[in-house]
């Protein structure tokens, strides 16, 4: 990862990244937004010339997206880490899913990844990126 500042964002931003095209990754979205009163995190979808920008930044792969990547005040967070990361912002109960950081990350993230690899198959994907509503165009970054 570059040691510069994440281009798109503000120094305490918290954005995930998320892959616009797959429906469980778009209800992550909508599961965010409805739960994030405060609007601490904000969205990106990788397909986005902004969350393509920030992929590049945080050196991860632009064109197959496989894992969440979260990058808050300027720390990327991938996988589990990445989903632990994000409900840290969010109100109770979420923050209290901080209880499986006691459980081994490889163990964690190999749960992880049977979800995201397995995701379009179980959940379906859309032709192309949904578009934000109006009301939530604020959340996403761009």
């Amino acid at each position: 990862m570059a040691i510069t500042p994440p281009p798109c964002l503000n120094p305490d931003d918290c954005v995930v990244l998320f892959d616009g095209v797959c429906k469980l990754c778009n209800g992550w979205a909508s599961f965010l937004i409805r739960h994030d009163p405060a609007h601490a995190i904000r969205l990106a979808s990788v397909q986005s010339p902004e969350g393509q920008a920030l992929l590049q930044w945080a050196g991860l792969p632009q064109d197959e997206f496989d894992t969440i990547a979260v990058i808050d005040a300027g720390q990327l967070y991938v996988r589990s880490n990445a989903f632990l990361q994000v409900m840290r912002h969010l109100p109770a109960p979420w923050p209290w899913l901080a209880v499986l950081r006691a459980v081994p990350r490889p163990l964690r993230d190999w749960g992880y990844d049977r979800i995201a690899l397995n995701r379009y198959r179980w959940f379906g994907r859309y032709d192309a990126c949904q578009l934000p509503n109006a009301d939530h165009g604020r959340r996403f970054i761009g």
